[in-house]
């Protein structure tokens, strides 16, 4: 199952596309930071027949929130409208911060730390194993900053999905 994992933002927006095989290694094929109206051409241009999108739900979690949570959340449905003109309807959901938190850490509290710990897990069980250096590079180099939530919406989609886990 190749799943495309976006964590939408009011001016630029991360995506990851992550191979989630039902057996074997999952693999980090791609990573971006892009400016979201260079995401809406990346995704027509790159949309997969049979891929998923995947995008990281706005949730109300009681506070005052300010423009540029209205704004991203106008970008996630351009985003959506992207995917499904570009595949034809192609499917694409929403996974909310809530459900990611307990798919990767077991628990609402949670924080972005502990989500980039339990994905470097994954992949080594230590930051040199999973990322590695320049000269050896490990299968998380280089993903950086959003792409990292990105990774953990593709990731806790795959594990909510019953895919295998690494």
């Amino acid at each position: 199952m190749v799943i495309y994992g976006l964590d939408p933002g009011p001016e630029q927006s991360a995506i990851v596309v992550y191979h989630a095989p039902r057996e074997g290694p999952a693999l980090v094929f791609k990573h971006q930071t892009l400016y979201n109206l260079e995401l809406l051409a990346w995704l027509q241009h790159h949309a997969v027949e049979d891929a998923l999108l995947v995008i990281e739900q706005i949730e109300n979690m009681g506070m005052v929130v300010g423009a540029s949570v209205f704004e991203t959340v106008f970008w996630s449905g351009r985003f959506a409208s992207r995917w499904e003109d570009a595949n034809g309807g192609a499917r694409w959901e929403r996974l909310s911060r809530r459900k990611i938190k307990l798919a990767l850490c077991g628990s609402m509290q949670a924080k972005d730390p502990n989500i980039r710990h339990a994905l470097l897990d994954r992949w080594g069980s230590s930051r040199e194993r999973a990322i590695g250096t320049k000269k050896v590079p490990g299968p998380l180099y280089g993903v950086v900053g959003h792409e990292w939530a990105a990774l953990a919406v593709a990731v806790a989609w795959a594990d909510l999905n019953g895919y295998r886990k690494e």
